[in-house]
């Protein structure tokens, strides 16, 4: 009988679990993925015996760190494909994600690499990827995208803007703003002005 009840974590350990998450998740946004994991471990407030006990590998933290992420993620593609008219769907999904992306750098960069062993992550990055891309076909055939635009333009997009650097969050979402813009402009169909 005890097999079969679900595995439950004491208190101690849930509330470690998460400030160990929410460290991860504040360093992987503020530095990137290359954060240390000791570095969580201190910022967490635990032992790395702990962080390892909970997150064998820094892989699964990323994981786990950004599956809310994720989820927004799809949120934003799946509003863009609900979508009637198929350019401004196509806008709003890049212009979005180069927002949630520019909030959180860890998250950008797990979601332009993915790691090949976590195989939930690169199935539901897979997915999205998948109907962004879709996006992609749907705002060409109304002529709102240009017909040479392939889906590797739009994760070049993101990962360029995963680049942009700045002194404050607000400075980072309003330039990744405007980089989206002027990104959208270059992947619009020719008007024959020049």
């Amino acid at each position: 009988m005890p097999d079969q009840l679900p595995h439950l974590l004491r208190s101690d350990a849930l509330d470690n679990r998460e400030r160990i998450l929410e460290a991860a998740r504040a360093l992987f946004g503020a530095n990137g993925l290359d954060v240390p994991m000791r570095e969580i471990a201190r910022r967490a407030g635990v032992g790395p015996a702990t962080l390892y006990r909970r997150f064998p590998t820094k892989e699964m933290l990323v994981v786990e760190a950004f599956a809310e992420q994720m989820r927004a993620c799809y949120a934003v593609v799946d509003e863009g494909l609900a979508d009637p008219d198929p350019g401004h769907g196509f806008t709003s999904v890049v212009e979005r994600l180069c927002e949630l992306h520019a909030r959180n750098r860890g998250f950008a960069a797990a979601f332009v690499s993915a790691y090949p062993h976590a195989l939930d992550f690169a199935a539901d990055r897979a997915r999205a990827l998948e109907s962004i891309a879709e996006l992609v076909r749907r705002a060409q055939a109304a002529g709102e995208v240009h017909p040479s635009v392939v889906l590797d333009d739009v994760i070049l997009v993101l990962m360029a803007n995963n680049g942009i650097q700045s002194r404050s969050a607000e400075a980072a979402v309003a330039a990744s703003r405007r980089f989206a813009e002027i990104a959208l402009k270059g992947m619009r169909p020719d008007t024959g002005h020049r």
